[in-house]
């Protein structure tokens, strides 16, 4: 339907298309629940449909820039699978894994590492029984927190924001990117009045090294590259 549209846009003035995710996703959050940054969900068509609506854009002085969110996957993405799999699968550390909290008796309530409250309501924490250790999430429990201290979760969302730069695509807009880096003590926080959960931000928003971070992603991503 987007291509169909184009000339209409154009018509309007339209310099830029914003698309929400297109991704495969298994659509727990609108789509920001992403199981592979390399495919298009097939509601949405095939990357064959996406590079031609991207050509046909282009050839009517249309820019496309895609939502995409990095602070985590979906439950379903192929790293937390493997993340998940085991306490020693190099990919463990890709996410943010911890035992429950001392002396209380894990998947209980009141066991999770911290006393963070998610934005879906509920902890950020869910547990595993399978490794026995709980799993970050500050949204739905189906969106694991990638961990942006580990430098190959930091190198592996950079090719693959490299990739699609070189598909064509003029830009990204970044969900919730002032949440990747968290402070790594993971302290609990104030719980308010009327409250259940504590309040995280503190450790959590605009952490320590988001600078760092986001100054490393436009060396690796932007750097050199014409301006679109």
């Amino acid at each position: 339907g987007s291509i169909e549209r184009l000339d209409y846009l154009h018509q309007l003035g339209i310099e830029v298309i914003w698309l929400s995710p297109i991704y495969a996703s298994p659509d727990h959050d609108n789509g920001y629940d992403i199981s592979d940054y390399q495919a298009i969900d097939p509601r949405y068509g095939t990357l064959a449909d996406f590079d031609e609506l991207l050509a046909e854009a282009h050839r009517r002085d249309i820019k496309i820039v895609m939502d995409l969110v990095v602070n985590h996957t979906s439950a379903e993405h192929a790293w937390f699978r493997e993340s998940r799999s085991s306490r020693d699968n190099p990919r463990r550390d890709w996410y943010w894994w911890r035992p429950a909290r001392p002396g209380s008796t894990p998947g209980e309530p009141g066991a999770e590492p911290t006393n963070w409250g998610s934005f879906f309501s509920g902890p950020t924490w869910t547990y595993d029984e399978l490794t026995g250790e709980y799993y970050m999430h500050l949204f739905a429990a189906g969106q694991p927190d990638l961990n942006w201290e580990h430098p190959e979760v930091r190198h592996a969302v950079y090719r693959m924001m490299n990739w699609w730069l070189d598909r064509g695509i003029d830009g990204f807009r970044m969900d919730v990117v002032n949440l990747l880096s968290k402070h790594v003590e993971l302290p609990d926080g104030d719980v308010g009045p009327g409250r259940l959960h504590g309040d995280g931000s503190p450790y959590y928003v605009c952490g320590p090294r988001i600078h760092e971070f986001l100054a490393e992603m436009h060396r690796e991503v932007f750097a050199g590259r014409p301006q679109p």
